[in-house]
């Protein structure tokens, strides 16, 4: 499960209205049928337009400042593994969304009227898509570049050749890109993984836009705090404020696991990974304390996340454990990163 927490682009070129991050959740439905087409929803109502998200995010940003983001992205991506356990891809995470924002609301350190927010005090619009494409940042692309880049200089090389500015053998240079094509780490039904590839598989993932100001357009709800869960005086009141991240993380896995009878290895649960960096010993330990079917899914859940392994596992747990933390330490970090924020 990776979430991330965004908020609204603002600066440069980018616009205050909500209108530009709309018509791009919009972008899959291009092309396609009325019937197969994935709409907008919210805790009560399905099919909602584009411009009613617009309208009704846009409009609901009182007394905030011009720098101050008007909405934040939340997106939700499950692994394969999860969504293996669901029957329909599109009303199974529609069913988790509207549970998991029940899960966002209770993280939340804040009153309304003397009692705790709950999910009618929010107003959020969700999309579920179904395709993505490797990005530059994804680890198939980084690790392709290096062949990538040379491919890119032999063919500009052959064309040169062919227009009469170069010398050169041409044969032998097609001959060095196919040696190299084939050399290539990461492929994908046979060919280099580049940047811009749609991703094979069960992509499914869920889009959420939630306004900043709660739904009376009134008080302010920013899951971006910087405040886990404290108290100020304010005017002479004591006022809570913050979004607790850690619990909310935690929340969107239970609340998976519990709708979907998954069961989480112990690698993919957010505690874990953030344990790796906080006390690493404390996550060995608890990694080589597994027992060996769990074990044994859990190693292969780190070498398919791109975490590199170590050829060969040493008897001693010891050596184990010093070696995953040598090798592995810095794919573990940027991972833990693109799964959520502020830890």
């Amino acid at each position: 499960m990776y979430i991330t927490i965004t908020p609204q682009k603002l600066g440069g070129n980018y616009s205050q209205s909500s209108a530009g991050f709309v018509s791009y959740l919009e972008k899959e439905n291009e092309g396609l049928e009325e019937g197969a087409k994935e709409h907008f929803f919210n805790q009560y109502e399905d099919a909602i337009t584009p411009e009613k998200v617009v309208k009704e995010i846009d409009n609901n940003t009182a007394k905030l400042k011009k720098k101050e983001p008007k909405f934040y992205s939340i997106t939700v991506s499950p692994s394969k593994y999860e969504l293996k356990r669901l029957q329909s891809s599109s009303k199974d995470l529609k069913r988790y969304t509207r549970e998991l924002m029940k899960d966002y609301v209770a993280c939340f350190n804040r009153e309304i009227d003397g009692r705790p927010i709950n999910i009618n005090d929010i107003k959020y619009y969700a999309k579920i898509e179904h395709s993505r494409s490797f990005k530059g940042t994804d680890r198939q692309v980084r690790e392709n570049q290096p062949y990538a880049t040379k491919i890119l200089q032999l063919k500009s090389e052959v064309r040169k050749i062919e227009t009469g500015l170069m010398q050169g053998s041409i044969q032998k240079r097609e001959k060095k890109i196919e040696k190299l094509e084939a050399q290539a780490p990461h492929r994908q039904d046979g060919k280099r993984i580049v940047q811009g590839m749609p991703k094979a598989g069960n992509q499914s993932h869920i889009h959420i836009i939630v306004s900043r100001k709660d739904a009376s357009n009134s008080v302010s709800l920013s899951p971006g705090s910087k405040y886990k869960a404290s108290e100020v005086n304010f005017n002479g009141k004591t006022v809570k404020r913050g979004f607790d991240r850690d619990r909310f993380f935690e929340k969107a896995e239970k609340t998976f696991d519990k709708t979907f009878g998954y069961q989480r290895n112990f690698v993919e649960t957010y505690t874990a990974r953030k344990e790796f960096i906080k006390n690493p010993n404390h996550y060995f330990t608890a990694l080589m304390g597994l027992p060996a079917n769990e074990k044994a899914l859990a190693f292969k859940l780190i070498r398919e996340s791109g975490i590199p392994m170590m050829p060969s596992i040493p008897t001693s747990q010891a050596q184990v454990a010093l070696k995953i933390f040598n090798r592995l330490k810095k794919g573990v970090e940027l991972a833990v990163k693109s799964s959520s924020i502020g830890i």
